[in-house]
Order: structure tokens, then C-alpha cells, then sequence
């Protein structure tokens, strides 16, 4: 049986950008869907149960579901399945760049008044101040950029080794299962050949190739 993969995009973006990500996991026998949200004026309490339902439905007859979340995509991703083990399909998570940690970038971008906030939308508590710690059961792999071009390079809001968005320790959360960091920048995450090739080794082994090897 073929596993089931669900793309989350980020903030500020739509469905289409994950595009040639989409297409490279099909190359790669997985059966991919993209689920589409408005990152600033949705609800996230209506975005989870959507993506519930949406598992939910894709897991009828025993197949696995993984999630794979660009940015926001990734903490909306933890946050669904956080605390529901038993209720939902069994599958792995990998997170492409997301402040799982929490985002300094964001923090700052909201202080910048009300306009910021507005931007943030209603995933802003989420985006700020992400997560302590993973301690569900379910497997996480982690992806972090490393080459920094990007809005928060600009306006100087990230600090460390950063993908020109988000820093890398901000994705290095407790508890995950893998981590590894690519020589790529937030948006390029998508874009990158050897990004889906570490998905597609995470999704099927539950661990990423490590410097040296791809």
C-alpha cells in the first residue's frame, strides 16, 4: 500500500508553491495531497479540524498518513496531531523550516504595532512562541536552511545561522526525532532536489542522510 503524504504550506503563501515539492514525492510512490488554508484570516481551530478530518478520510483501509509542513505548515502540523495518537492514522511528520521553537522574527515583526499583528494573523501565538518541547509518540524530522536570504535577513530580525527567515536553533526543538540542516534558504526549501530526497529517506526510514552522504 502506498503511504498518503499531506503538504502544509506557510504563512503568507497558498497550495500552488508547493508545487514541485508535490511533484517530486509522487516521483517518490507517494500519494500526495495539498491542503490549503488562508495562513492569516482562517481560524486555526477550523484549519485542525479540517486537517483531522482530512487524514481521517485518506487513512480509510489501514494506510499511513504523513504530514510534511513548510514554515507555519510544520507547527500547524504538531499542533493537530500533538495529544491525538490514538485518534488519528499513524504516519511521520517532517517540518521544513519551521520555528517550531518559536520565531524572533515574528516576535519582532508584531511589535512593529498593529499592522504587524494584522500580517501575523490568527496563527501569531503559534508563530511567537511555537512549542517547548515534542513528546508525542509520532515521529519528527526536522529540515533547517542555512543560506541567509530572506525578508528577516533584511530587516536584520534573525540571529545565528539562519535561512534568512528562520534561525536554526529556533527549529532545533526537544524531543524531535531527527534534525539536519541544508544548504538552502526558507522559500529554496521547496525548491531543492536534495530537500525532497531527505523527506522522502525521513518518510520511509523514520532518520535523514547526514553531511557527507547525500
Amino acid at each position: 500500500m502506498t503511504d498518503h503524504i499531506i503538504l502544509l504550506h506557510g504563512l503568507w503563501m497558498r497550495g500552488f508553491a508547493l508545487s514541485m515539492l508535490h511533484r517530486r514525492l509522487i516521483e517518490a510512490d507517494f500519494r500526495v495531497h495539498r491542503f490549503d488554508y488562508l495562513s492569516v484570516a482562517a481560524q486555526q481551530e477550523r484549519i485542525l479540524q479540517r486537517l483531522q478530518e482530512q487524514m481521517v478520510e485518506l487513512a480509510d483501509g489501514g494506510h499511513a498518513v504523513h504530514l510534511v509542513g513548510h514554515s507555519l505548515g510544520g507547527l500547524l502540523a504538531l499542533r493537530v496531531c500533538a495529544g491525538h495518537a490514538g485518534e488519528l492514522p499513524p504516519g511521520r511528520i517532517v517540518c521544513l523550516g519551521s520555528p517550531l521553537k518559536g520565531s524572533a522574527a515574528a516576535r519582532r515583526f508584531a511589535g512593529l504595532g498593529r499592522g504587524g499583528e494584522v500580517l501575523l494573523g490568527n496563527n501569531r501565538e503559534l508563530l511567537e512562541h511555537g512549542f517547548e518541547r515534542w513528546d508525542d509518540p509520532r515521529e519528527l524530522g526536522v529540515i533547517a536552511g542555512c543560506t541567509p536570504l530572506g525578508l528577516g535577513a533584511m530587516l536584520g530580525q534573525v540571529e545565528g545561522q539562519h535561512d534568512g527567515t528562520v534561525a536554526v536553533e529556533e527549529t532545533r526543538l526537544p524531543g524531535l526525532t531527527d534534525h539536519c540542516v541544508m544548504d538552502t534558504s526558507h522559500t529554496g526549501l521547496l525548491f531543492s532536489q536534495d530537500v525532497a530526497r531527505q523527506v522522502t529517506r525521513f518518510l520511509h526510514s523514520g532518520g535523514f542522510e547526514h553531511p557527507g552522504s547525500i
